[in-house]
């Protein structure tokens, strides 16, 4: 197991374990103390349901005793970090499972008291999926909590596409719903509360791209815009100016069509792995205006089966003097990654200007 897997590694249950011993002395919370044999051959997430199934059986899969033992332990500054993800899975098992309209408002309560020492931004999907409307009532408080960890949780836990997190579907047809929640957060005193603003906007337009320059568009709309927010919106419009989006690129002031993107010019027609390659790019401005352009290029890079995929990576941006021609340059490395294995064949770069795309240049990577 990797580094990342001792998260919830034995010490991390141990400290859990004694925290809950000083909460709940009545218990002896044997089946978590036990829990150290399953351990080790388990990836992250499996350790931490590991941990919430051990958690449900010390507490006899009482929803009342586990809520008042982890609010017992939160008096503990040391009762925090990774095995909160546990906590916060067994709390919502345990209510899912009492069925019963109080335990599940008040599991509700008990992830926003959770949040601060880790997130419950995972646990709390379950919720969501088992009762979308009531889980976005309490959502709707958050936003105005004093706390910017459950102000967080009120744009995190409901984003439609959250890393690790099982989906809840409804919400991909809720996006109206939430951008109330969104538009009281734009502007929080938090960076951490903004930048899972701008990653749900984000979201959001992978399915519904128009909702997202709609509100783009009026939160941008008047004379005097916080740099803050002007910071959220051109991060939740990350993606659709990645591929061109000519609304959301209008709404952060890129218009101008009447351009031309030249052929790039590739340093070499192959390159080795470890290596780099070079390209050139001219770009010129046809109309009788000035232009603000923002460039990406994209590699397609070859995958196992032969066929190609984009990733689109930011190049620069600039303005333009009607009729302007201008050189832009760059240097792309090819190197393992995890995130990435390179297989060897043709390749190919091209470059865009504001969603105008220049034509592909190939070339060959070499797996050394």
């Amino acid at each position: 197991m990797g580094a990342f897997d001792e998260f919830i590694g034995r010490d991390a249950v141990d400290g859990l374990r004694r925290e809950l011993l000083r909460a709940d002395p009545s218990r002896e919370w044997g089946a978590l103390g036990a829990v150290h044999a399953s351990l080790e051959s388990h990836a992250l997430k499996a350790r931490s349901d590991l941990v919430a199934r051990a958690l449900g059986a010390d507490v006899g899969n009482d929803y009342a005793v586990a809520a008042a033992a982890y609010r017992t332990a939160l008096a503990s500054e040391l009762f925090r970090g990774w095995t909160i993800w546990p906590v916060t899975e067994s709390a919502v098992t345990l209510a899912l499972a009492d069925g019963s309209p109080a335990a599940f408002d008040d599991a509700l309560a008990l992830l926003a008291e959770l949040t601060p020492r880790l997130t419950s931004e995972f646990a709390i999907r379950r919720l969501l999926i088992a009762d979308l409307d009531r889980g976005l009532a309490a959502v709707r408080e958050w936003v105005h909590s004093e706390d910017e960890h459950v102000r967080r949780l009120a744009s995190e836990g409901t984003r439609p596409y959250l890393p690790w997190a099982v989906r809840v579907p409804a919400l991909l047809g809720r996006s109206l719903d939430l951008v109330p929640v969104l538009e009281a957060l734009r502007d929080d005193d938090s960076e951490y509360v903004r930048r899972s603003v701008a990653n749900h906007l984000n979201d959001i337009a992978r399915h519904d791209p128009s909702l997202v320059v709609d509100v783009a568009r009026r939160w941008m709309d008047g004379a005097e815009v916080p740099r803050e927010r002007t910071w959220v919106v051109k991060h939740g419009l990350r993606t659709l100016v990645k591929k061109g989006d000519p609304g959301a690129l209008a709404v952060l002031g890129f218009t101008a069509s009447d351009l031309t993107v030249s052929t790039p010019v590739l340093s070499a027609t192959s390159v080795t792995v470890p290596g780099e390659l070079s390209f050139d790019v001219e770009v010129r401005n046809d109309g009788t205006a000035p232009a603000r352009i923002v460039l990406d290029y994209v590699v397609h890079y070859r995958k196992a089966n032969g066929s190609l995929s984009p990733k689109v990576f930011k190049l620069s941006s600039a303005t333009l003097a009607a009729g302007e021609t201008r050189r832009f340059g760059r240097s792309h490395a090819f190197r393992p990654l995890t995130t990435r294995v390179h297989h060897g064949g043709p390749h190919a770069l091209q470059v865009q200007a504001n969603g105008v795309l220049s034509k592909e240049s190939a070339f060959d990577v070499v797996v050394a």
